[in-house]
């Protein structure tokens, strides 16, 4: 037994030390004399022996298996140390107990890595959750909502995220050098904490200036958390936006702090403050491991959100600007428009109309939805838009218009498909000749109330190099309305396409007095579109006036 790398040790019926192997005076950090005659907990007061299992041993002479753990003498680098062992009974020839061997092997390392396992799995599940739980949408402030109702109660007794305001702040002045502003997107406390936070933070969505010193600034030079476990006064004030904060900080029960920062794609994003108050244990090195993880899967969610915000912004805008009022129509045909942009859930998208004045007192009414969104769908529109009025000068019918407009697009093989409905107001012959490149129908509100949709020939969008493009020909009665529309009007998501145009045909709307088409148009909107909308909307509307068209309803 001298000779084994396990531990061995032989007790009495007393379950005191007789013999020690070298390997356990080793591991105990004792010589092996200072062993003999003692009992465990005499040799080792800091390790817990199981002295009833060895009892248990000796009275039935059944072995048995143990864990334990604690601090031998011999020196460690480890906080706690782990063994593993088996107590068997010695007996005499007679089967009389004469004492017990226990072999004992150390398990530290193993046991140090199965905790370090389940940490990480504990991380990899906390990560998880929060990623269905945060970055739902494409709104900042809902992201950072979202961030820090996460972290209350599981990190902190109060969670805050700060972000850097944008480049613009309208009225407000510009803070001192050397000084870090920042803007509270969002706060979670817990109920108890919730009518006292505004006090000791401030409200939501104000600016913070913040000195050089402070925790924040601190944290966001180094990129790395910053910890306040049970500071002092002068810490706290050091570490606060102002030393005046500590007095509402103490007042709030709050003792630790825990700040970390939000970097995503290498950009820092602004940082995430938690703070433990009353009973709550400070901050661990672990609480900091995983509060930067998280911060590091969050900051993701808040930058497409950032991203977002900005390009939609940017193509709203380009989408504004490109898509400039169209010119009036001709005496006789009365018409109304709107467009609605999408709301935060979707891009900006390519949906477009127009009315360019023709000869003879007609005018060409057209309505278009470029694929897809973003920037490039709203230049797209902006460029077909312009074809369009410069192949209607041609004075083509509608149908010949489209394969123009579907000859040149396909030649571009960057240019992406479109659909576009056209209709050729005709106040002189009080006729209407109507063509659609992949478009949904055109809707006719009559004068009894009643709505239908016009039959349309499958053709496909523009930029196939297909055409296909087939004429409808309508009479119209004076004062009944044609009303063209992009999808984000009628379609749902998941919805089939006819119970999206059964919809738009239920409806019971009473026809307003002439000049006040607008308002037809508003109420439209406001029975279809659930703001905000989820993709844009255009909608054009347009009557004839003239008493001399022909007095018959508008049908094929």
């Amino acid at each position: 037994m001298d000779g084994s790398q396990a531990a061995v040790g032989i007790l009495d019926t007393g379950l005191r030390y007789r013999y020690v192997n070298p390997a356990l005076a080793e591991m105990n950090g004792v010589p092996p004399a200072e062993h003999i005659g003692r009992t465990v907990a005499e040799v080792l007061p800091d390790v817990d022996a199981g002295e009833d299992l060895m009892r248990e041993v000796l009275a039935d002479g059944r072995s048995r298996e143990w864990t334990t753990s604690g601090q031998t003498r011999a020196a460690s680098a480890l906080e706690r140390r782990y063994w593993h062992g088996a107590y068997h009974r010695l007996e005499d020839a007679d089967g009389r107990p004469l004492g017990l061997v226990g072999i004992v092997l150390e398990v530290s390392a193993s046991r140090l890595q199965q905790r370090d396992l389940e940490r990480a799995r504990a991380r990899l599940a906390l990560l998880d959750r929060a990623a269905k739980r945060i970055g739902t949408g494409l709104d900042m402030d809902t992201t950072c909502g979202e961030l820090a109702e996460f972290l209350v109660p599981i990190f902190a007794d109060v969670a805050t995220v700060m972000v850097f305001p944008p480049e613009e702040t309208d009225g407000l002045r510009l803070p001192p050098h050397g000084v870090v502003r920042m803007r509270r997107a969002a706060i979670a406390a817990l109920p108890a904490m919730m009518g006292t936070w505004t006090k000791v933070f401030g409200p939501l969505g104000g600016y913070v200036d913040f000195p050089v010193g402070a925790a924040i600034p601190r944290c966001l030079k180094t990129g790395r958390p910053v910890v306040l476990n049970l500071v002092s006064d002068d810490e706290f004030g050091t570490a606060a936006p102002h030393p005046d904060r500590v007095r509402d900080y103490r007042a709030a029960g709050i003792h630790s702090a825990l700040v970390v920062p939000l970097v995503a794609r290498g950009e820092s994003l602004g940082a995430l403050t938690m703070t433990r108050t009353g009973d709550s244990p400070p901050f661990s090195d672990d609480d900091a491991v995983a509060a930067e993880a998280l911060a590091g899967r969050a900051a993701i969610s808040l930058d497409n959100a950032r991203r977002f915000t900005r390009e939609h912004g940017i193509a709203l805008e380009l989408q504004r600007a490109l898509l400039s009022e169209p010119g009036p129509p001709h005496p006789g045909l009365e018409v109304a428009s709107r467009y609605l942009p999408a709301g935060n859930s979707a891009l900006v998208g390519g949906d477009w109309y127009d009315m360019v004045r023709l000869s003879y007192g007609r005018t060409l009414l057209a309505m278009g939805d470029v694929m897809g969104h973003g920037v490039e769908a709203a230049v797209d529109m902006s460029h077909y838009r312009s074809m369009l009025r410069v192949v209607a000068g041609s004075e083509l019918p509608p149908h010949l218009i489209l394969r123009r407009l579907d000859q040149l697009i396909a030649e571009d093989p960057a240019s992406r498909p479109a659909t576009c409905a056209l209709a050729l107001m005709d106040p002189a012959r009080g006729v209407c000749s109507y063509a659609s490149a992949g478009h949904l129908p055109p809707a006719i509100l009559r004068h009894d109330a009643t709505a239908s949709i016009l039959p349309v020939p499958t053709a496909p969008p523009l930029g196939t190099g297909h055409g296909g493009y087939k004429p409808v020909k309508l009479t119209c009665l004076p004062g009944e309305v044609l009303l063209l529309y992009t999808d984000g009007l009628i379609e749902r998501r998941g919805e089939d396409i006819d119970v999206s145009l059964a919809r738009l045909t239920g409806l019971r709307l009473r026809l307003p007095p002439r000049g006040d088409l607008g308002t037809l148009v508003d109420e439209i909107l406001s029975r279809f579109v659930n703001r905000p909308a989820q993709d844009d909307v255009a909608v054009l509307a347009s009557r004839l006036m003239r008493r001399s068209c022909a007095e018959r309803p508008l049908t094929p």
